[in-house]
């Protein structure tokens, strides 16, 4: 089997683009993959288009190992997030065909089942107004379709410092939350790297109370020796790696035991296996993984695939019950969560298709997503947060 082209979709919202790639083969099988960019999905497509050419046509889509180091390595520039999303895109749709091919679910290639069901928490939940009223209807909301788990960031555009009133509004929403959803459900807070690391300490202190179950990216992610103060002066965990690339990359990160919880997106991070090598190595610093998961049914199925045979998976995002919740019918047999767990698929591959007529209903859009841009928060209730 050889593979003999590949053909890519775009998927548009308002905040993002959802990019799908299909490979297909001379044998008749295709695969999928699929990574959210922001503000680069051109730059990606132009990418995929040479990769074609140099890298894809006329492999063997099996030889997985052999293509991810060709793609990141053979053009000899450093791969950073472009190469490395569509590395991730390319090598979880020939996942696909092999699981296929072999008429199993990619989990059982890659170890064999240590979970029938994966642990959801919801995003995409708090597009109302942004008051300590609206936010806690929006979290009973969340608790009513059985969610156990919910993420949000409650603090406006700050920039390393939020002043003292700031503090006291981004306070009073978590408060909100924490009394709608009750003692017993996890509450992640997200900061998305904003604050010096005597702000998020200061953040963390003043949170406390309320129980979060992490917090994440409390700090710039350039900086891992910042991170590692905060780590230092808080008692709650610590969640990272988002913008993180390249497995290599995290090696400071585990020497810092800055961290308790990473948090690569399977979709920029080379795909499946080098997602689950990453998991291996968090598990020898006694780490926890819980991938970054903003994309659409394709990369929540790859992420339930690595969760399915990975020990120390904790939990996994998901958006797309409330944010753009009508991009679900682009992709047939999309996961669900049912009482706050999706179940681990048995289908041959991902366990899903993609429908391209749905998926051109949907065309790209000039989305951005800013969060240093002037009145952040007030978009951010129509839907602009992750």
């Amino acid at each position: 089997m050889r593979i003999s082209g590949i053909s890519t979709h775009v998927v548009g919202t308002p905040w993002r683009n959802l990019t799908y790639v299909q490979v297909h083969t001379d044998e008749g099988l295709t695969g999928v993959g699929e990574t959210r960019m922001l503000g680069r999905t051109d730059a990606l497509l132009g990418y995929l288009a040479e990769a074609a050419d140099h890298h894809l046509t006329g492999s063997d889509p099996f030889d997985i190992e052999d293509l991810v180091r060709r793609m990141k390595y053979g053009d000899y520039g450093r791969a950073g997030e472009i190469v490395m999303s569509a590395v991730a895109c390319v090598e979880t749709a020939c996942w696909d065909i092999k699981g296929k091919a072999l008429g199993v679910p990619v989990w059982q290639l890659l170890g064999g089942r240590v979970r029938d069901r994966v642990k959801a928490y919801a995003n995409g939940w708090y597009t109302t107004e942004r008051t300590p009223e609206g936010y806690h209807a929006a979290a009973r909301a969340v608790v009513e379709r059985g969610y156990q788990a919910l993420k949000i960031d409650p603090f406006g555009t700050g920039h390393l410092e939020l002043d003292p009133a700031g503090t006291r509004y981004a306070v009073s929403l978590i408060e909100a939350v924490r009394d709608a959803i009750g003692p017993d459900r996890e509450l992640m807070v997200e900061m998305h790297g904003r604050f010096s690391p005597a702000t998020a300490v200061r953040l963390a202190r003043e949170l406390a109370p309320f129980d979060p179950a992490w917090l994440e990216e409390p700090v710039p992610p350039e900086n891992l020796k910042a991170l590692a103060k905060v780590a230092g002066k808080v008692d709650t965990p610590i969640a990272t790696g988002e913008r993180i690339h390249d497995r290599i990359e995290f090696r400071e990160l585990f020497e810092s035991q800055a961290a308790d919880i990473v948090q690569p997106d399977v979709g920029h991070f080379g795909g499946i296996l080098e997602t689950r090598k990453l998991a291996a190595t968090a598990e020898t610093h006694y780490m926890m993984i819980a991938p970054h998961n903003v994309g659409g049914g394709v990369l929540t199925a790859a992420s339930l695939q690595l969760a399915g045979c990975t020990p120390n998976f904790k939990i996994l995002e998901h958006f797309n019950d409330f944010a753009d919740s009508e991009i679900k019918r682009v992709v047939k047999g999309a996961p669900e969560v049912v009482d706050g767990y999706f179940t681990l698929p048995d289908a041959p591959g991902l366990g899903v298709e993609l429908d391209t007529d749905a998926a051109a209903e949907f065309p790209q859009q000039p989305a951005r997503f800013d969060l240093w841009a002037e009145g952040w928060e007030r978009r951010e209730a129509g839907g602009g947060h992750r």
